[in-house]
């Protein structure tokens, strides 16, 4: 399945990046968005000739493009080839993110769930792209930020303000703490 999510990538124009094992593998260096992960993930990635040849210990593949088009196709194309044997969703416009079936924020929530002993209704999520959409399907109550897609939007419980007006803040404080809005700082 890595070796054909590769494939599919490739073919709708992206670049492809394989997380493996503690590395993470990209063709060039001068990709798009290899600095901003960098900064994200705290780490630098590993120029190969072809990510392709070490898909041992496969924690993801992701499809990078700055056309958003593009990223689109293949995430619907993705979702069509792999159907329930794997998650294909963005975690950024940018970005697409294919995934063993239970290795998403959805089976985070189930783990969390069990292995904490509270139930998934009592579990809060928050989130603001396609990829959340798995976790706010288990939890209890599941929060869209303000500046999230619309569809993701319409996959949440409430939606709270965006990122860059204290969204996370405000929806702790009205939809976690129950603290009314006039009465929040």
């Amino acid at each position: 399945m890595a070796a054909r999510s590769i494939e599919l990538i490739r073919d709708h124009g992206l670049d492809p990046w394989v997380y493996r094992d503690s590395e993470w593998l990209i063709g060039r260096a001068d990709a798009p968005h290899v600095a901003r992960e960098a900064w994200t993930v705290q780490f630098q990635p590993r120029v190969v000739p072809d990510v392709g040849d070490r898909l041992d210990q496969i924690v993801k593949v992701v499809g990078v493009g700055d056309d958003l088009g593009r990223v689109q196709r293949c995430e619907a194309a993705a979702q069509a080839a792999f159907g329930a044997s794997a998650t294909a969703s963005r975690s950024q416009p940018y970005y697409l993110d294919i995934t063993h079936k239970d290795a998403n924020k959805g089976s985070v929530v189930d783990f969390l769930s069990r292995h904490l002993g509270v139930p998934a209704e009592e579990i809060a999520t928050i989130g603001d792209q396609p990829n959340d959409v798995l976790m706010f399907r288990r939890s209890g109550l599941s929060i869209a930020m303000g500046n999230a897609p619309d569809p993701v939007k319409a996959q949440a419980s409430v939606t709270t303000d965006s990122h860059q007006d204290e969204g996370f803040a405000k929806a702790m404080e009205r939809f976690v703490l129950g603290v009314p809005a006039e009465a929040a700082p």
